[in-house]
């Protein structure tokens, strides 16, 4: 079995590849900057954005399956970046490629942003709207539908929810108070009233590459069906810490544009995918403060 993983090296990417790796998979990986092979990790340098090179990946790599996770997710700016729009042709033209060279299956990844999110309830593959707000969901949710309407091989997609761990953004949720707790800095916070749903970024790498290797079609959220507050994150993160005096509810504004409840619905995940998350929550909380405590000066 070959599989071809896009966005290998990323947040996500690196922990699908370890786990396709893990189950002797032969991994190709397509890369700007592709480094070093090993007998299960076939590397090929390539830019996805640049025309025609889709078709070279496809013809050097001839996978079985692609896992398609690329794209531009730079904090701060994704959600209206311009460059949504080429990385919406450049996937399509993915998949025009491995139809033309008879990939099988073809897995997405796309955005928990693409649903109209409940007021009540957790979002639900089956029964949740569809209603981007952001260029970013919008141009992930074309992706879908075309490469869906387009119906040249077995097609799944998934939608991540709210991943945290190792390598994250230190501007982002976790890693911000995570980092500030382990140099023995303030966490300035909001008020944290907003309920998210968080899976540490492993494991969704994890049921990324089971959800490649299975034949489930259709979207799937890939998330921990958990609901917890953006406050209570960081109270376990003081806890697990010892540092609880250093932070600070109330110092920074609550945002009035925020959904008050991003939970996902996991039961497909479990049930057809198969995947159970192998870690909870406190220990992939103290697992990523233990990551950040080594780092720090």
């Amino acid at each position: 079995m070959r599989v071809l993983v896009t966005g290998a090296s990323g947040f996500v990417g690196r922990w699908a590849v370890e786990s396709l790796v893990a189950r002797g998979v032969e991994v190709h990986v397509a890369s700007r900057h592709p480094g070093e092979g090993s007998p299960q990790i076939v590397r090929h340098r390539a830019d996805l954005l640049e025309r025609g090179e889709a078709r070279r990946i496809m013809d050097r790599a001839r996978p079985d399956i692609i896992l398609h996770i690329a794209w531009n997710v730079d904090h701060g700016k994704f959600l209206s970046a311009e460059d949504n729009l080429d990385w919406l042709a450049a996937t399509l033209e993915l998949a025009k490629a491995a139809s033309a060279v008879g990939v099988g299956r073809f897995v997405g990844v796309g955005t928990c942003f693409e649903y109209c999110w409940p007021a009540e309830g957790n979002c639900d593959e089956a029964a949740t709207p569809i209603a981007p707000t952001t260029l970013y969901a919008v141009a992930k949710d074309a992706a879908r539908r075309v490469i869906d309407e387009m119906n040249r091989f077995s097609f799944a997609w998934a939608r991540l929810f709210y991943l945290f761990g190792r390598f994250e953004h230190e501007h982002r949720l976790v890693a911000s108070v995570a980092s500030k707790l382990a140099r023995d800095q303030p966490a300035l916070l909001s008020q944290g009233l907003v309920v998210r749903d968080f899976m540490d970024t492993r494991d969704a790498g994890e049921a990324l590459a089971i959800m490649a290797l299975s034949d489930v079609r259709g979207a799937v959220n890939i998330a921990s069906g958990m609901d917890v507050s953006v406050a209570d994150i960081a109270k376990r993160l003081g806890e697990i810490s010892g540092k609880s005096r250093l932070l600070n509810f109330g110092a920074l504004p609550d945002r009035l544009d925020e959904p008050p409840r991003i939970v996902a619905q996991v039961q497909r995940l479990r049930d057809e995918v198969g995947f159970n998350s192998p870690r909870s929550l406190d220990q992939g909380l103290a697992e990523t403060y233990e990551w950040w405590l080594r780092r720090v000066p």
